[in-house]
């Protein structure tokens, strides 16, 4: 397929600006459906309005849930970026922050260690030849 350079309208600025031929390949590598609706310097303008507004789902337009709960520690009421589940401990921020602090580091990496471990065994499953070398020691 080949490429020749267009001009297009920015959806912004109204200026026009060119959609090279190299762009048009990376598009249609990329498998973009859309041609570019902005120029470049819009894009970039636009992109740093983003980071500068937080940048996370909130700058995308959707809200964070918060939900009021109980703090498991102190008892003091509190809100939570996640729905808590049955069960397990809520913290409110301050109780959060003396927990974390108070674990030491080596318990801590220690258990991320384990947890990484159980984690890539899960999926293991135990062929023959695990078998037979198992069996015979």
């Amino acid at each position: 397929m080949e490429f020749v350079d267009r001009l297009l309208t920015c959806a912004d600025c109204g200026g026009e600006f060119i959609f090279t031929a190299g762009e048009q390949l990376f598009f249609f590598d990329k498998q973009f459906k859309n041609d570019p609706k902005r120029c470049k310097p819009c894009k970039s303008r636009r992109a740093g309005a983003a980071v500068r507004a937080g940048g996370g789902p909130a700058a995308a337009g959707i809200s964070r849930t918060e939900t009021r709960t109980v703090c498991s520690d102190c008892g003091i009421e509190t809100t939570v970026p996640f729905k808590p589940t049955q069960g397990r401990p809520v913290l409110c921020r301050q109780c959060f922050q003396n927990k974390r602090d108070t674990v030491p580091a080596a318990e801590a990496s220690d258990e991320a260690t384990d947890a990484m471990v159980v984690t890539s065994l899960e999926g293991v499953s135990r062929t023959p030849d695990m078998m037979a070398a198992t069996s015979h020691a």
